[in-house]
């Protein structure tokens, strides 16, 4: 019998029975599709040596007047800016309200040390009221009982705080080598950050969950509290960079008009009614607390969705269906009066607003039910409101993206796409990513673009893990879908750097790293592990046997520079009826190895013997690229039994 060509329809299908979807692909990991055929996707390589501490779930770019390339950075733990890519982080995390610096006799000779010990303790004059968990921020202090002054001129998580009263601890790399009690000089300067957050979200019981304190932290309940994963909210007006805490504070960071931006990288952001005052304007206007800022880059206004009403500064009063605005061309003029265009209006439906993203010519308002179109009018009203659609949902505010003029966003129990009006989202594997998803850390969904290869990713936790730990892709060119498993907590593809970029920490770990995807092949240093299977096929109805004895593949192999033999491992699985599993006969498997990069490898001699099979490509080499085109099968009948 003649050979049988293996050709199959792009994209992975998980809704049908593996037998019913013959002639197409029903698993995969780490591949997309190219021109219609299948192959690796390509690897990435940490975009910075440096780490940062805490969890991101937000990054932002710009480029100021003065061609600085910055990179925002929110975790639960701190904010940043990178600037330029490899660059270090700068640390621009606000510092707490009251009391947030300690200087001169309240920090002279502060610093305490013991003999072989990396705890370092500081007992100030006066109570720092500082809390477990928190950073603090030292600087100015001489070196200590053998610890050198860089470590402990720095920012550290404070370990243990109130023994002795007034005192906190916290850790260097370098154990003393004498015991200090009280060192460091007179001109030691401590500062507090901000309360850090929650790297994901929990139910609190016991300590933590009364009425006073971090998220009340301080006092304990039977009642689980549900405390939310730390957000931020970043957009830059002009050179400068606002951004807030989800449901928190909006804060704002200036880039100065220096040549260098090295001063304002050294400086913290500070309170949005902070930098209103700076500039005349009245703190009290500002809204306090805020679900999200955006700035509508086409007429100059920072806005605000959910937010403290005008004329409130209790955070009690917080409203999240309210929009307000700041005054055109000034984010820190909040209150409205004939000559401003400060303002504010309700959304009518939903109990919240999840999320704002501006588009072409208007910025769509996600509830929790309905979907908005916020439009900047140009009269005396400034923006005006209209409602799109009812009874949709949305997963979590990250989980929305544009790309090519279309909106797309990922549901509770599906997908959906805005073109001009709101659409079910076609998906063919619906049931394998909302059968498999941990609903209880759907905050945790991130979504992005991947603009050089037409693709749209959401990374999501899957039912059996609390992380981020598997993505799915939908290609809006060629409309095909794509899964695999990727730990990713943010992503960020912009034209304003060489290559995709996204944040990873593990679970539990305080630091993780910035990556570049798309860079190289490999998984940063080590090797990649992809595959693609295809669905079952068989011979004419499947009534017969097929006897397969060679295969002649088809394997590209281009991109594979820095492996001087790449190789992939073809596998044809085989079984007699759908309902069986695979035969695992050793016999069916086949390296397939090319000695130069580009050409093809000749035939692969193999025995198998079944009503019907499936093809698979695997790889798991360091250095390896590969493409499948369309391998050929020598089969023939085989008789009935």
């Amino acid at each position: 019998m003649a050979f049988i060509k293996l050709q199959f329809r792009p994209g992975v299908n998980r809704d049908q029975t593996d037998y019913s979807g013959e002639g197409g692909w029903y698993a995969c990991d780490k591949i997309r599709f190219r021109y219609g055929y299948p192959e690796k996707i390509g690897g990435w390589t940490k975009a910075s040596p440096t780490t940062f501490y805490g969890t991101c779930r937000q990054m932002w770019s710009w480029v100021t007047t003065f061609n600085d390339d910055f990179l925002g950075l929110g975790t639960n733990l701190k904010l940043y800016i990178q600037n330029g890519p490899g660059g270090d982080f700068s640390d621009i995390t606000p510092l707490r309200l009251t009391n947030p610096t300690y200087t001169g006799a309240n920090t002279t000779n502060s610093i305490y040390t013991t003999s072989g010990s990396n705890t370092v303790t500081m007992t100030l004059a006066v109570d720092p009221a500082a809390i477990q968990g928190n950073y603090v921020n030292v600087s100015g202090a001489t070196a200590v009982g053998g610890i050198p002054a860089s470590e402990l001129n720095t920012t550290h998580p404070m370990i243990t705080v109130g023994t002795p009263a007034n005192s906190f601890t916290f850790t260097t790399t370098t154990a003393a080598t004498s015991t200090v009690a009280g060192g460091g000089g007179a001109g030691i300067t401590v500062s507090f950050d901000i309360t850090v957050g929650y790297a994901s979200a929990t139910l609190g019981y016991g300590w933590g969950t009364g009425a006073w304190g971090h998220d009340s932290w301080g006092s304990s309940s039977a009642v689980p509290i549900f405390l939310p994963q730390r957000d931020w909210w970043l957009d830059n007006f002009d050179n400068d960079f606002v951004v807030n805490i989800r449901n928190g504070a909006p804060y704002y960071w200036e880039r100065g008009t220096t040549t260098s931006p090295v001063t304002a990288l050294a400086t913290r952001a500070i309170t949005l009614q902070a930098y209103a005052t700076s500039q005349s304007y009245s703190a009290n206007d500002v809204p306090i607390k805020v679900m999200q800022t955006l700035v509508s880059q086409q007429d100059k206004h920072l806005l605000a969705f959910g937010a403290v009403p005008y004329g409130s500064t209790n955070e009690d009063d917080f409203d999240p269906l309210l929009i307000r605005w700041a005054s055109q061309d000034s984010p820190g003029e909040w209150g409205p009066t004939v000559t401003n265009s400060a303002g504010f209006l309700r959304v009518s439906r939903g109990s919240r607003i999840v999320r704002a993203l501006p588009t072409r010519q208007e910025i769509l308002v996600w509830t929790d039910s309905n979907l908005y179109a916020l439009q900047f009018l140009g009269t005396t009203d400034v923006f005006g409101l209209q409602e799109y659609a009812d009874n949709i949902s949305i997963a979590s505010s990250r989980s929305v993206i544009s790309a090519a003029n279309i909106v797309y966003w990922m549901g509770q129990d599906k997908f959906y796409a805005y073109t001009g009006r709101v659409e079910t989202l076609p998906c063919t594997l619906r049931n394998h990513v909302f059968m498999n998803i941990n609903f209880s850390q759907f905050d945790q969904i991130v979504c992005g673009t991947n603009e050089q290869w037409n693709e749209v990713w959401w990374f999501y936790p899957t039912a059996d893990s609390s992380w981020n730990n598997a993505y799915v892709v939908y290609n809006y060119l060629d409309k095909i879908w794509y899964y695999g498993t990727i730990e990713r907590t943010a992503w960020l593809d912009t034209p304003l750097r060489h290559y995709p970029q996204a944040a990873y920490t593990a679970e539990n770990s305080t630091s993780g790293y910035l990556y570049n995807h798309e860079d190289g092949v490999d998984d940063d240093v080590i090797a990649m592990e992809a595959y693609i299977q295809s669905n079952d096929f068989d011979l004419e109805d499947g009534e017969q046997f097929m006897l397969t004895r060679r295969m002649i593949p088809d394997i590209d192999f281009a991109g594979s520079a820095t492996s001087p033999t790449p190789e992939v491992t073809l596998e044809i699985k085989s079984r007699n009826f759908p309902g069986n599993a695979f035969n695992t006969n050793t016999d069916d498997t086949a390296q397939v190895t090319q000695t130069s990069v580009g050409a093809y490898t000749g035939q692969v001699f193999i025995r198998i013997r079944a009503r019907q099979m499936a093809l698979k490509v695997i790889s798991d080499q360091l250095g390896t690229q590969w493409q499948l085109g369309s391998p050929r099968l020598d089969a023939r009948p085989d008789g009935k039994r």
